[in-house]
């Protein structure tokens, strides 16, 4: 197959086009390179792949319209969507910026998808569609009309878009709630990357809340098994959940991270932050009998294996 992975320089993005190369396929890497986090991190992600003659890396925006017309030129197999702004209290400060990459660029791809007559779109939704419910766990078939922050908005109206390309233009679409994702080359925002880092640089860790949110946090690899098989067996339109099929509360994350690194952690208490869900935990089942996917790492190991990285990882 020859595969279109938008913002493939990112975490998730980068380990999902290598482990497609390693299937065989051809990638064409979509990303922007944009400031949301220190560029040469994701030009250091992508280097291993460019090493493959089946691995092509464009530089650009999913808004500029030009662009997407001279990529889809050549005909794709599979579009993997992963391109977005990320992250629920930025998108509060700019939920402009969030809704035009978001929604505005999910429409873009999907009317290149449509022209060109790609048969089959994956698109990276999220658990945040989910709002701030707190019974568990969380299935397709919840209520999600009312998302608490912009970027989960943004996600479910790119999940209404693609329904709508379906249902007009008979385009297969899977749309991925992604449930805390992490693992090696993890953004370094996201909690556990900040967490791991601050212990290892003697600084105090930034709690917020009193510990007792929790999370289905889901490793790297276990959610690239669920998107290549999403980019596989992709037909009609479906909702899926990829998570870990657990929750962990925050403070015990801190401390399952604190072994990992040997150090005990300090703790820096700070207020909820708005916008933030007091809990996720996804439901798999309909993911295991759609795709086959079952998750594989369990959070004590996935932690060990991200602080491993993290010690060795080039600065």
């Amino acid at each position: 197959m020859r595969v279109l992975v938008t913002g493939g320089a990112g975490f998730i993005g980068s380990h999902l086009s290598e482990r497609l190369l390693g299937l065989g396929h051809e990638v064409v890497c979509l990303d922007n390179f944009n400031g949301f986090y220190d560029p040469a991190v994701k030009r250091a992600n992508v280097a291993q792949a460019l090493l493959s003659p089946r691995y092509t890396l464009l530089e650009g925006d999913i808004l500029d319209a030009t662009l997407l017309d001279r990529v889809f030129a050549t005909p794709f197999d599979a579009v993997a969507h992963l391109a977005a702004y990320a992250g629920v209290r930025p998108s509060i400060e700019q939920p402009g910026l969030y809704q035009r990459v978001n929604v505005e660029g999910t429409l873009n791809l999907l009317e290149r998808c449509r022209a060109a007559c790609v048969p089959r779109l994956v698109f990276a939704s999220s658990s945040s569609v989910y709002g701030g419910r707190t019974y568990v766990p969380f299935r397709e078939t919840d209520d999600v009309s009312r998302p608490i922050s912009p970027y989960a908005a943004t996600k479910l109206g790119g999940e209404a878009l693609c329904h709508a390309y379906h249902h007009l233009f008979g385009t297969g679409v899977h749309c991925l709630r992604f449930f805390t994702v992490y693992g090696p080359r993890q953004r370094p925002e996201m909690a556990i990357h900040l967490f791991a880092s601050a212990m290892c640089a003697g600084r105090p860790v930034r709690m917020f809340g009193d510990g007792s949110s929790s999370r289905d946090y889901t490793y790297i690899d276990d959610i690239v098994d669920g998107v290549v098989a999403s980019i596989e067996r992709c037909a009609g339109f479906e909702i899926l959940n990829l998570g870990g099929r657990s929750a962990t509360s925050l403070a015990e994350l801190v401390a399952l991270i604190g072994r990992a690194l040997g150090v005990t952690p300090r703790v820096e208490r700070m207020p909820d932050q708005p916008g933030d869900v007091p809990l996720t935990f996804a439901d798999v089942d309909k993911a295991a009998r759609v795709l086959g996917y079952r998750p594989k790492v369990g959070i004590e190991e996935g932690i060990g294996l991200f602080c491993d990285w993290l010690k060795v990882r080039p600065r």
